[in-house]
């Protein structure tokens, strides 16, 4: 029977027009006992969207027919766009008149046609997949009937429940509701209601929708706890058969005070001739996680664990990610380990990767890493004085590692993240901006390294693995970049042909200036999504023609993924048999395509859940007055960033000491009367009026500086 590769391919060729079942059954020869299994193909290959069939029943290629397959991205103005399959494509944008049932989140086929200012426009013209088979909301009652409007602002519909659904639920209750019909062109969505979570302002509420109305999982199977039970939570003599034991070094772990799922670990030594010798040593999930595992499974379903505030989602049960597989102090643990020859110039001369057991000597948290090399704190210095030459030694050769990155091109965002802490009812106590020092930056460029050395290997040993590739931002995007720079007064060097090391000459010329946090953040929305791909593609940002993810196995799917290929590369001396480099040719796109997505969903949960917290905290700060920058400029106002990273809006309808227009060539508003500039990058001074849970929403005035 012919295969999904071979109909893509004969669907292909130029003389090819749609044709029918029959005309493919003949035309490919299929014989009457396959001919089952080939319809089925061509079912399944509809359903994906590879394939379209017309009303005429004929099947045919989408781009061939002028059609765009891809996920409907929502707005809450109702239109959305298309982002289609093949990123070499344009976003289709989609009013709401032509969504014909599609919401947020499904996959669609839309019909492109010729838009304004050569945009791209089209109509939805099939559902491939409802995204939104329940949704999660609160739930407004009426006599017999309710509605529930949807936390996801991207759904602008609200839920209709007749009658007999209702599942007792009352009025501010927040619930999870089952749809049981779409939208239509004159009606909106029904439901019932399958689950009450409970009152919309109870604590924790916001975090325990969030993570239904995402699926995130909220435990694990029967089978995957049954095996984490089986493994010992202590490392026995029979596992240390075919390791390097390297219990007697100065090995140790550096991350947040938080962290329990510990999965690197650092050591370095200096060697003769001004050499380094840098330790890289990450937990050998593999080791515990074999392929096709009740574990695995699991896991590559998670793809990621979900770090949200008051609340982690381990991608591994915590009898691994927090036990056994956490690189925790003083104890024996097994590991994969990458030692590094490095020279002055931050060049790897000579590497090894091999199996290994590990004790840590000490479990250091950036504070206190910071505390000892920056601010020469006494009494952390004196407990650790036994680590201090190494630890300055590894501050000298992460400058090394930096400056040798720079010097060929990577660049470097200088966006500061916000901690939320919480009380114990899960309530924000405060808003802490966490900034990125030495302590930080060591790690990151030793892990950086490691993740290139590996991928080096992998990639000379002709072994096929998951790379985290980074493609060249597109020309559009540049484009707008180049305009807002303009009017800070910077522009690319050498535009419209834009190298990453032209992007970082900006970032370092903004570096210490009020704009310098709003054109950080711009860049970075002008590049592409960095993704995982069975193949090196290079990375842009990095400006690494290899590079992978391997240093966080308990955390990321891909890493574990990659560990275990190293692993069998090892045992197998260096090279896999064709038969074994097929299947994972065949298996390892389906792996980066769901990882890639799982991790796009946990950045936007994550990001999400910040908001909310965000803007949680500013309700109890209403008639506050506080410093900000100018972040954005619209048509209808502006945004403004304070010093916390709270964004908020000021509206036009707010600034009542004149008319202002929007110049948006320039990023500006314009008084009519006074003349008046408000641009990007201006600091301004706000008072906060409003601050809304429900559309997660902070509304700003402008009044006098403090």
């Amino acid at each position: 029977m012919a295969t999904r590769d071979e109909i893509l391919e004969y669907m292909r060729k130029d003389a090819y027009r749609p044709m029918t079942e029959d005309e493919l059954l003949r035309a490919f020869a299929v014989k009457k006992s396959g001919a089952r299994g080939f319809k089925k193909l061509l079912g399944e290959m509809e359903i994906e969207g590879s394939i379209y069939k017309t009303r005429a029943a004929r099947y045919g290629l989408p781009e061939k027919m002028n059609l765009t397959v891809g996920r409907l991205q929502g707005h809450p103005r109702g239109f959305g766009f298309v982002i289609p399959d093949n990123r070499e494509h344009p976003d289709v944008f989609i009013s709401a008149a032509a969504l014909n049932g599609a919401m947020h989140g499904d996959r669609v086929v839309a019909r492109v046609t010729p838009g304004r200012n050569d945009k791209k426009e089209g109509e939805v013209i099939k559902i491939l997949h409802h995204a939104n088979e329940r949704v999660v909301g609160t739930f407004q009652k009426r006599q017999n009937y309710g509605f529930v409007v949807c936390d996801e602002p991207r759904l602008p519909h609200d839920v209709f429940v007749p009658r007999g659904r209702l599942n007792g639920a009352r009025s501010g209750d927040k619930v999870v509701v089952a749809l049981t019909a779409w939208p239509g062109k004159r009606r909106g969505p029904e439901g019932k209601i399958t689950e009450v979570l409970g009152a919309a302002d109870e604590p924790g509420m916001d975090i325990l929708a969030l993570c239904r109305r995402y699926g995130l999982p909220e435990g694990f199977p029967k089978q995957a706890l049954k095996e984490a039970e089986q493994i010992p939570e202590t490392v026995t003599a029979r596992d240390l058969a075919g390791r390097r034991d390297l219990r007697d070094q100065a090995i140790v772990t550096i991350d947040g005070e938080d962290a329990k799922d510990l999965d690197d670990a650092v050591s370095l030594e200096p060697l003769p001739g001004g050499l380094y010798q840098l330790g890289v040593h990450i937990a050998d999930v593999g080791y515990y996680v074999s392929e096709g595992s009740a574990l695995d499974r699991e896991a590559y379903a998670r793809g990621t664990s979900f770090y949200l505030p008051g609340k982690v989602i381990p991608m591994l049960p915590e009898r691994l990610s927090n036990g056994i597989c956490s690189l925790n102090p003083q104890v024996d643990r097994l590991a994969l380990s990458v030692l590094m020859d490095i020279d002055r110039g931050g060049e790897v001369i000579r590497y090894e990767i091999f199996p290994s057991v590990i004790r840590t000597r000490e479990r250091l948290t950036y504070t206190a890493v910071r505390q000892v090399l920056t601010n020469g704190d006494e009494e952390t210095t004196k407990r650790y004085a036994d680590l201090l030459p190494m630890l300055r030694l590894m501050q000298e050769l992460a400058l090394v590692l930096r400056t040798r990155r720079f010097r060929r091109g990577a660049i470097d965002f200088n966006l500061p993240e916000v901690k939320v802490l919480l009380d114990e009812k899960g309530r924000v106590q405060d808003l802490v901006k966490v900034e990125r020092t030495i302590a930080e930056q060591l790690i990151e460029e030793f892990m950086l390294m490691t993740n290139e050395v590996v991928a080096r290997h992998l990639h000379k040993l002709e072994v096929p693995f998951l790379c985290r590739v980074h493609e060249k931002p597109d020309s559009e995007k540049l484009e707008n970049l180049q305009a807002l720079l303009q009017t800070l007064g910077y522009a690319i060097p050498g535009y419209p042909r834009v190298r990453p090391g032209a992007l970082q000459d900006i970032l370092s010329r903004v570096a210490g200036k009020k704009e310098e946090r709003l054109v950080n953040d711009v860049t970075l929305r002008s590049m592409q999504q960095a993704r995982y791909h069975p193949g090196p593609l290079g990375h842009f940002g990095l400006a690494s023609r290899d590079y992978t993810h391997f240093t966080s196995p308990i955390r990321r799917y891909p890493d574990l993924v990659n560990h275990r290929l190293i692993r069998e590369v090892l045992a197998t001396g260096g090279t896999l048999s064709e038969t074994r480099k097929k299947a994972l040719q065949n298996c390892l796109p389906d792996i980066a395509k769901q990882s890639s997505e799982r991790e796009r969903l946990a950045v936007e949960a994550e990001r999400e859940a910040v908001d909310t917290k965000k803007v949680e905290y500013m309700q109890n700060r209403i008639g506050e007055v506080y410093p900000g920058i100018i972040s954005g400029v619209t048509g209808f106002g502006m945004f403004v960033e304070l010093d916390n990273t709270v964004e908020g809006l000021v509206s036009l309808t707010s600034m009542a000491d004149d008319y202002y227009d929007y110049d948006q060539p320039g990023f500006r508003l314009v008084g009519q009367r006074t003349g008046k500039v408000y641009r990007l990058g201006d600091e301004v001074t706000v008072k906060v009026v409003r601050a809304s849970v429900e559309d997660r929403q902070i509304d700003f005035t402008l009044c006098s500086p403090l």
